[in-house]
């Protein structure tokens, strides 16, 4: 069977879904399933992506992401390495934790060209995300109800007031996709929903949606989108000459052969000199207990896409690993340690 195609986009939503290696756990007690969401919040900061939904199971999780930057692969290959690397130094294992290829499938977002609005598409796979514990009959909706798995989107950020929800959680657009409010009565009523659906006999069919004769199940298992037939013409309009169901290679957009990470790690850089009223080769300079270069590292690993070996050639930090542990110290030092112009530093948001 072909391997399905990557397209990439600004602002393309996508369901990813990824196995543990011949489906084995990829958690093994809840600190593991407590990195594992504080790794997708990570990655969600570095590339900048917008989570509609999520569900964390023993041995494979689902994402509904949108990426504004056209960053899918790179920000798949930044988090399963990442997530794989923390479970084998946590464990002491070694090798693959995910089985093969990750599923991305493009997902048809009907309010994405301005304005909110009801997506049947996008809707009937946040139900099948959230879903997830009762198709596996974790949870039926009576005495074990969907609020009952905590790892879950649903438990994370729907079901909580907006303050209390993950910065990197679009839950709120999720409520306008329904056409429900983001109030406690439109919580309550967006919870109740699932809890009968979850409460159903037939587990196979929990969330899975005929949509114009288009079976989201049949989809997850072969197709490469989830949407109408305008919109699958609009991406091989987009993407048709370079399209080829056979063709094992990503499909990209141009605009991807701008790196976005050194991109946006160079805009940092440029914040922090206009921040520390520095020229660049004085911020570069190492002084000992002057903690703004590191500072500089520490936003850039934090939120973007460059590895350690790009941080220590741009910032002079003498090695890869010297890169990386100039950031892990930093990450260490106690607020009150640092001085005020970094403290302000690290505070600042949407830097770059």
């Amino acid at each position: 069977m072909p391997r399905a195609p990557r397209i990439e986009y600004e602002n393309a939503v996508y369901h990813i879904l990824a196995r543990g290696d011949r489906r084995e756990p990829i958690v093994f007690d809840d600190v593991d399933r407590e990195m594992f969401v504080r790794t997708l919040g990570q990655l969600c900061v570095k590339f900048r992506w917008e989570v509609f939904a999520w569900v964390l199971m023993d041995n494979h999780y689902h994402l509904a992401v949108r990426t504004p930057e056209a960053n899918l692969v790179d920000g798949m290959k930044w988090f399963q390495n990442s997530f794989t690397r923390r479970i084998n130094v946590r464990h002491q294992l070694w090798g693959h934790l995910f089985g093969g290829r990750y599923k991305a499938i493009l997902v048809e977002d009907e309010s994405s060209g301005g304005g909110r609005g009801w997506s049947r598409y996008l809707t009937s796979l946040i139900d099948y995300i959230h879903l997830n514990p009762a198709r596996a009959g974790m949870v039926d909706g009576g005495e074990k109800r969907l609020e009952d798995y905590p790892w879950s989107s649903l438990t994370h950020a729907y079901i909580r007031a907006p303050k209390s929800r993950p910065p990197w959680m679009v839950a709120s657009e999720g409520f306008d996709l329904f056409g429900d409010k983001d109030t406690v009565s439109g919580r309550r009523k967006f919870l109740q929903r699932l809890n009968e659906w979850a409460a159903v006999e037939n587990r196979e069919a929990l969330g899975v949606s005929e949509v114009n004769e288009s079976n989201l199940q049949s989809t997850l298992r072969r197709g490469w989108y989830w949407g109408s037939e305008t919109f699958k013409e609009k991406v091989l309009e987009k993407f048709g000459e370079k399209f080829d169901d056979s063709d094992d290679r990503d499909i990209q957009s141009s605009s991807l052969l701008k790196d976005h990470g050194e991109t946006k790690a160079e805009k940092i850089i440029q914040a922090a000199c206009r921040h520390y009223k520095l020229e660049e080769k004085e911020l570069m300079k190492k002084v000992y207990g002057d903690k703004r270069r590191s500072s500089v590292a520490w936003r850039i690993w934090k939120e973007s896409s460059v590895g350690h070996q790009w941080l220590a050639e741009r910032l002079r930090l003498s090695s890869r690993a010297n890169a990386s542990n100039t950031v892990r110290l930093f990450e260490a030092i106690p607020e009150r340690e640092l001085s005020k112009e970094v403290r302000t530093w690290k505070k600042l948001k949407n830097v770059g």
